[in-house]
C-alpha cells in the first residue's frame, strides 16, 4: 500500500509551523532542528511513521507576495488525519487560528480546514468508518 512518508515545506516561521503541528498532532516530536552557520534553518517534526520537513527560504530568496493558495505554485493544504477532530478544533479557536473553507456534514467523516498564522492552509480529517467506500464517499 502507498502511503506518504513526510511532505517536504517552505515556511516563513519554522517555529509557528511546529507550535501549529504541536496542537493538531499532539504525538509528533522535533526530530532534528539545524541551522548550519552558511545556509537555512530547518527542522523535522513527526512521529515514528509520518514527518514534516520544514525549511525557511533559502537565504538568497526575496519573496514578493504572501502565499498565495490555489493561485500560484506551491501546495494549496495538507491534509492530516486526526482522531479527535471537535477536540483540535476548539483548541485550534482557543490558539486564535482562523479557520478556512467550510465543509459539509457527513456521514462517514468530519472535515475542517484552519489557516496557521502565517497563512498556510491545512485540512484535517476525522475517519468514522474504516470502510474505502464509505471513507472516501463524496456526498
Amino acid at each position: 500500500m502507498t502511503r506518504i512518508e513526510h511532505v517536504n515545506i517552505t515556511v516563513p516561521d519554522i517555529d509557528e509551523a511546529i507550535r501549529f503541528l504541536k496542537i493538531v498532532a499532539p504525538d509528533f516530536d522535533v526530530r532534528k532542528d539545524e541551522k548550519p552557520s552558511n545556509s537555512y534553518r530547518w527542522a523535522h517534526i513527526g512521529n515514528e511513521e509520518y514527518y514534516f520537513a520544514l525549511q525557511e527560504p533559502h537565504l538568497d530568496a526575496d519573496p514578493k507576495k504572501r502565499l498565495q493558495t490555489y493561485k500560484n505554485h506551491g501546495i494549496n493544504h495538507v491534509a492530516l488525519v486526526v482522531s479527535n477532530i471537535q477536540e483540535i478544533e476548539e483548541k485550534l479557536l482557543n490558539s486564535g487560528y482562523n479557520r478556512g473553507l467550510e465543509t459539509p456534514v457527513e456521514k462517514h467523516r468530519k472535515r475542517a480546514y484552519f489557516y496557521d498564522n502565517v497563512g498556510f492552509e491545512w485540512e484535517l480529517v476525522e475517519y468514522l468508518s474504516e470502510n474505502p467506500s464509505e471513507k472516501y464517499f463524496y456526498e
